[in-house]
């Protein structure tokens, strides 16, 4: 980081989503003019469209231009920017980019190229610790990568192993091996992954610590010497090693164990000499009620997760980062810090939890969120409209919220973010909100009973059997669509030459009495059909439902009233129960969102037999879009149920497709290199009902 005489009046971000408009904000509340960059996917991002200016740097692969050092020296110097700031991801840890930005004389908002190299590579920051006498994870941190040299040491470390990539981050290039059988596919797994998302296949080996804490610290340092730390957070609730709810402060921890691990992660920093924010992460083995916490690594940047440090603390870490960069002292003193409160992050995905995670591509039809207050905040990256594509992260929105009761603050904030979960409404893409309520409602969260295996551990809390919808869901989607026919029928009627004549109304009226309307719902397996009469004061319903269950609603007879806004909010009474829900209309799809979930149904029409073509069973389908990078069996091949038949590759992550059933497969429909499309047919392949 190169100092300055002065703060900047204008800065670039080397970034997108919603890290680019977290730091737009602060930008903005400081006076600085901002600049962002995009790519051709990201001509209408919402970064785009918050920054002062924006320019166009390349093509949707991050290559071309979110990683592409030239192209975004080329606009900060073109839009007379004197600072750039990485955000997190993509460039922010790049010792070659923070040189290249003191070369052309910008101020790169980070560390040193040297410090970033120290830290950067996981192996090195670990003989560098284990010099400092900072406590280490037993493993092998060297340069030798040969595979059987890497196999011999695991067996030397003893099993379950991490193998890690030493550039890695965000749980890419990371694979847990229980056993040597299947360490060397897992090593080359790892390493194709870390090589795509980093440029770097070298990997660190570590023992692998179950049940254990991922405990985290936010330091800062200046040009001036000075450091500090400001406090820690628990990150511990992750899937595929990567982080999707974190808190701060750490439930449990002693002042004594917080005193500890701050003055080991201020004493890393202080070793390299680090100036700016910063990250240092350990290992915390079970309830590690005897003190024992190990390093794992520190991040030189800004953490995805640093709004819960600042809601309990009450700073900006984007503020202080910026007078950091522009040569000014830290703004306190270690002494001047206080801890208020507790609050938690929720990571909001395009993904589908049902799916093992996978991700989800798409446009963001309806995107709705509880509105910021004191006690709640939303970090978003995207807007109704906006398009999530395979080339970047599939992150939607961070939700934070944050309470400072006198008594059970935690408890509190864990309450505030089930409201707020259940405020957030998203359609067009799956995604991660309705597992976000569960997981915060899982009695071990709530109980505070953290380890980083806990998603794996709750799976029967976490993903319950389908319940049987609630009535008024099936009554709201029905209501709705009467609704949104009558407003369609008076706006086409006020277009009309005689807008007041009563053939435009769809109040049921007919000259032989009222008559009837039938509408064919379904979800899931359930089927239902709602018949409604039109009454004086708005619908008689009559319910048949077939659904699996037995349940039967057939032969009720519901009065519904309601009104319908212009964004889907109904509010509805039905025989006296009133309820607000919202209800988004999707071609035939119908999103209802109800006391915090969501469901989808789908609207039938009993004229049409346009469905889709069927599938045959056993057919092998991607799950996402991707490319593909190995084929794992050849044509003809015998294979048993689950048996890998293909890695795709899909936002930098490793997805590897198995054989739904015993068959044969007789050929694939693509080669190494390929793009894919989500749902395609992969492969020909033939069952084989008798086994293999």
């Amino acid at each position: 980081m190169q100092g300055v005489d002065q703060m900047f009046t204008k800065l670039l971000i080397a970034n997108r989503g919603e890290i680019a408009c977290r730091i737009i904000k602060t930008a903005r509340r400081m006076g600085i003019k901002t600049v962002a960059v995009y790519s051709t996917v990201d001509e209408h991002a919402r970064h785009v469209c918050m920054a002062d200016e924006a320019l166009w740097i390349g093509a949707a692969s991050p290559a071309e231009s979110y990683l592409a050092i030239n192209k975004i020296i080329d606009a900060a110097k073109a839009s007379g920017a004197q600072a750039i700031h990485p955000g997190y991801g993509f460039l922010s840890e790049n010792a070659a980019f923070a040189e290249a930005c003191v070369q052309h004389g910008l101020v790169f908002i980070g560390p040193s190229a040297a410090a970033i190299r120290a830290m950067g590579s996981k192996s090195a920051a670990k003989r560098l610790m284990e010099k400092a006498d900072v406590p280490l994870t037993p493993g092998y941190h060297g340069d030798e990568q040969a595979p059987d040299f890497l196999r011999q040491q695991a067996n030397k470390i003893g099993y379950p192993v991490l193998i890690k990539a030493v550039a890695g981050g965000g749980g890419k290039g990371m694979r847990v091996v229980t056993a040597e059988a299947g360490f060397l596919d897992a090593l080359a797994s790892c390493q194709r992954e870390a090589s795509a998302s980093f440029g770097d296949a070298q990997v660190l080996l570590e023992k692998y610590l179950q049940p254990a804490r991922h405990i985290e610290v936010q330091i800062f340092g200046d040009s001036h010497g000075n450091y500090l730390y400001l406090y820690e957070r628990d990150c511990s609730v992750q899937r595929r090693h990567q982080k999707v709810l974190e808190e701060a402060p750490a439930p449990g921890l002693t002042p004594e164990r917080r005193a500890a691990m701050g003055k080991a992660a201020v004493n890393a920093a202080r070793a390299v000499g680090y100036v700016g924010a910063g990250t240092v992460e350990f290992i915390v083995p079970g309830a590690a009620s005897d003190g024992e916490f190990y390093f794992m690594e520190m991040n030189t940047r800004l953490q995805v997760e640093h709004p819960v440090t600042e809601m309990i603390t009450g700073l900006d870490l984007v503020e202080w980062q910026l007078k950091v960069g522009a040569g000014e002292t830290l703004p306190l003193a270690q002494e001047q810090i206080t801890l208020r409160g507790h609050a938690l992050e929720a990571r909001i995905y395009a993904e589908d939890p049902g799916t093992g995670f996978l991700p989800s591509t798409g446009r963001v039809i309806h995107f709705a969120y509880p509105a910021e207050t004191p006690f709640v905040r939303m970090d978003a990256g995207v807007a109704a409209g906006d398009e999530i594509t395979p080339h970047y992260d599939p992150m939607i929105a961070k939700l934070i919220v944050w309470d400072d009761s006198d008594s059970a603050p935690r408890a509190h904030a864990c309450a505030r973010m089930l409201q707020a979960l259940a405020e957030v409404e998203i359609v067009g893409v799956a995604n991660n909100v309705d597992f976000l309520s569960r997981l915060v409602a899982c009695p071990a969260f709530a109980e505070a009973n953290l380890d980083t295996g806990l998603i794996e551990r709750e799976q029967a809390f976490l993903f319950p059997a389908p319940a049987e919808l609630p009535l008024e869901v099936w009554l709201s989607a029905a209501l709705a669509e009467l609704l949104r026919s009558r407003k369609e029928a008076a706006k086409s009627a006020e277009k009309s030459k005689d807008p007041y004549s009563p053939w435009h109304a769809q109040a049921g009226w007919r000259v032989t009495g009222q008559a009837q309307q039938a509408l064919n719902l379904r979800c899931g397996d359930v089927e239902k059909t709602i018949v409604a009469t039109a009454s004086r004061r708005g619908f008689v319903f009559e319910i048949a439902a077939q659904p699996l269950s037995g349940q039967q609603f057939g032969g009720q007879r519901i009065e519904a009233t309601g009104q319908l806004d212009d964004t889907g909010v109904l509010h509805a009474d039905f025989g006296g129960r009133r309820c607000t829900v919202t209800v988004i209309p999707v071609a035939e799809k119908r999103h209802v969102f109800m006391h915090g979930t969501s469901h989808v149904m789908t609207l039938r029409d009993p004229l049409s037999d346009t469905g889709q073509q069927a599938i045959a069973e056993g057919s092998v389908m991607s799950p996402m879009p991707g490319k593909i990078i190995a084929l794992l069996v050849t044509a003809g091949e015998k294979v048993a149920k689950g048996t890998p038949l293909l890695i795709l590759e899909a936002m930098k992550m490793e997805h590897t497709v198995t054989a739904p059933t015993d068959g044969i497969v007789q050929d694939f429909h693509f080669a190494v290199g390929d793009p894919v499309a989500e749902g395609v047919v992969l492969m020909a392949f033939e069952e084989n009902s008798v086994g293999i």
